[in-house]
């Protein structure tokens, strides 16, 4: 259909803002604890299903429409046995050829309204799908863009991807298909009983005995097939993600040679789910025989009480002909009972899973009120911290991982720093201290268990995340690029940079390398960037954050990859930004270092001292241990992120 539906379909806008990557943490091969492959017992398969509503609403007419015309596409082959008992009793019993034209025409018209009517039901409600998957698909993105990265950290990739794709698509075939005939089987076999009954109450009654029998297996039926179509499409997710781990890391397993390790995993996982999908054929291959042997049974029945009754001059031969035509006609939406309630319960299924994403809380939002600050009322706090010296400020900073042991200390127990305005702040510590993780909670990819952080003076909580994130520029240790142009890549940081700031972010961070490159900027780097050395990708992310000349500075080690030459010559260009942010910056080594006013230094989830380079090294043994690589002390019992 040409009409457009995308536009009126509900959808949750995506907020102008992008995250860099998050720092590396471990991260669990399975759905989080919350999603428990038992959840289908909780809720029913309608409760399920009635949560496409608010997305179904806006085709509406439509479903209407569709389902009319298949009712009435259905309704018209229940007339068929009418006129076949017609012609029976009627034509043939009186050798009237010239009354059977009428009656053949009747029949050949009913056949073209009904193919007339299918055609319809699929035009009319084709294009509207499409336009729902794709809003739906949408608002996912959307929501995944907004969790937190303690979300992403519980959360395997091919668990989301899953989402996103095949259970993405059983709805939207959930809605074309199944319930249409959900609904209209239901009213044919309501009407074709009703027509049995008004032929022979009788014959009627003997058809119908199986219909105890049938309410009772579906139920059970039900209850089992929802939680294995549950363990299936969570098995799926696990393969997906074993598939993307073995595509992304396959340097790492073709180095190692561990690709038959990784193929071994694969199979294990793929005969898991061959199991799982072959014990869902089974329930539905038995609740199939009964279906169709029980019905077929009364059908035998009803015909030979028939055949008696017209040898007995109590039924004529055409109404046993309308009757068993009739309920031949019923033979469809019986027997579809069994795939219809199968399909049913996958669409619920794949439903919870991709409610369970868009229920997940977007934990520590800023209240309603200042995530709607009007621009105006930003500009005017903004202007009001201008002329202060606050810079950035935390004040009993405390943290730990939502996945940690409960008998675990805090990774940050209480940071108290001040990194002043235009001062550029070292940050150092033993491995495995909490730096990355202090970095992360100024852009807010994650949030402080306790504390405040402040930039100039505001409270970043009551800074909306699209300001807060164009404030603070971040560049992680770990350089990731997308596939995209250079030029795009860069200009993450900041997308309306004029060319002028692209070629002073990238000579700032000496990536001269660009110019030889075929297309320039414009040449593509292809996936996580694997086509450029890890000094390179590294520079790329630096210019990134440097882009937009941002107010604050976030730099997480970003020379390690670089070889003592190119070091040198992006130290020498960060000096010049650096005297214009204020900077927080990770360092692992004494040239880094000395790119800093001052320095702190994180022990024991604290900041154990403060001061110039020089100062700590005469002062500061901990200081003096980790600058000169003698016997750096690594924090146990920490995460090292």
């Amino acid at each position: 259909m040409a009409e457009n539906q995308e536009s009126t379909l509900p959808q949750s806008p995506p907020r102008p803002e992008q995250e860099d990557p998050d720092p590396p943490t471990p991260r669990s091969g399975h759905p989080p604890r919350s999603t428990p492959a038992t959840a289908p017992e909780h809720r029913s398969t309608v409760r399920s299903l009635l949560r496409l509503w608010p997305y179904a609403r806006v085709i509406r007419w439509r479903l209407a429409a569709s389902i009319s015309a298949a009712l009435v596409a259905m309704l018209s082959v229940l007339v068929v046995p009418l006129v076949l008992g017609r012609i029976v009793d009627g034509p043939i019993a009186h050798h009237d050829l010239s009354a059977l034209w009428p009656l053949a025409g009747a029949l050949l018209l009913l056949g073209l309204v009904e193919a007339g009517l299918f055609y319809t039901r699929r035009v009319v409600l084709a294009g509207p799908l499409a336009g729902l998957e794709t809003a739906m698909r949408g608002d996912l993105y959307a929501k995944l863009q907004r969790l937190p990265v303690s979300f992403h950290d519980r959360w395997a990739s091919g668990q989301l991807l899953s989402r996103a794709t095949s259970d993405m698509f059983t709805m939207r075939l959930f809605l074309a298909f199944p319930l249409v005939f959900l609904v209209v089987n239901s009213l044919m076999f309501a009407a074709g009983t009703a027509v049995m009954f008004v032929l022979d109450w009788r014959l009627a009654l003997i058809t119908l005995l199986p219909a105890v029998p049938l309410i009772v297996l579906t139920r059970h039926f039900e209850s089992g097939y929802s939680l294995a179509a549950r363990r299936a499409q969570d098995q799926t997710g696990d393969l997906a993600t074993v598939i993307e781990e073995s595509v992304l890391g396959i340097r790492i397993l073709k180095a190692f040679g561990r690709h038959r390790t990784m193929a071994e995993r694969f199979r294990s996982q793929t005969h898991e789910l061959r199991e799982t999908e072959l014990h869902k054929a089974g329930l539905l291959a038995n609740l199939w025989a009964v279906i169709v042997g029980l019905p077929e049974l009364a059908l035998g029945c009803a015909l030979a009480v028939g055949a008696y009754l017209v040898a007995q001059d109590e039924l004529t031969t055409g109404t046993l002909v309308a009757f068993l035509s009739t309920a031949l006609a019923l033979r469809w939406p019986v027997e579809s009972l069994g795939w219809l309630l199968a399909y049913a319960n996958e669409a619920a299924t794949a439903t919870d899973r991709y409610f369970e994403v868009l229920d997940e809380p977007e934990d520590g939002s800023a209240p309603a009120a200042a995530v709607a600050v009007p621009a105006k009322a930003e500009a005017e706090a903004d202007a009001a911290t201008a002329g202060t010296d606050e810079g950035i400020r935390l004040t009993g900073v405390r943290f730990r991982y939502p996945d940690a042991p409960d008998d675990t200390p805090d990774l940050l127990c209480g940071i108290d720093l001040h990194v002043r305005r235009g001062e550029t702040m070292a940050l150092v510590g033993a491995t495995g201290s909490g730096k990355t993780t202090l970095t992360a909670l100024l852009p807010r990819l994650y949030e402080a268990t306790g504390g405040t952080i402040t930039l100039d003076g505001r409270d970043i909580r009551e800074i909306p995340r699209a300001r807060l994130r164009e404030l603070v520029s971040v560049a992680f240790e770990e350089p990731t690029l997308f596939s995209a142009s250079v030029g795009e890549n860069v200009l993450m940081g900041a997308p309306d940079a004029s060319p002028e700031q692209l070629r002073r972010a990238l000579d700032t961070a000496q990536a001269d390398f660009v110019e030889r490159l075929p297309a320039g900027t414009e040449t593509q780097v292809g996936e996580q960037g694997l086509s450029l050395s890890g000094g390179q990708r590294q520079r790329l992310a630096l210019a990134r954050a440097v882009v937009g000349d941002p107010a604050f500075l976030v730099l997480d080690d970003p020379l390690s990859a670089l070889d003592v030459h190119t070091e040198a010559l992006v130290e020498q260009a960060l000096r010049e930004v650096l005297g214009s942010t204020t900077a927080l910056v990770v360092a692992h080594r004494p040239s880094t270092v000395l790119l800093a006013d001052r320095v702190a230094v994180l022990a024991d989830g604290r900041i154990a001292a403060v001061g110039t380079h020089q100062e700590l090294l005469r002062s500061c043994a901990v200081y003096r241990e980790l600058m000169s690589g003698e016997a750096a002390p690594v924090l146990e019992g920490s995460p090292a992120r």
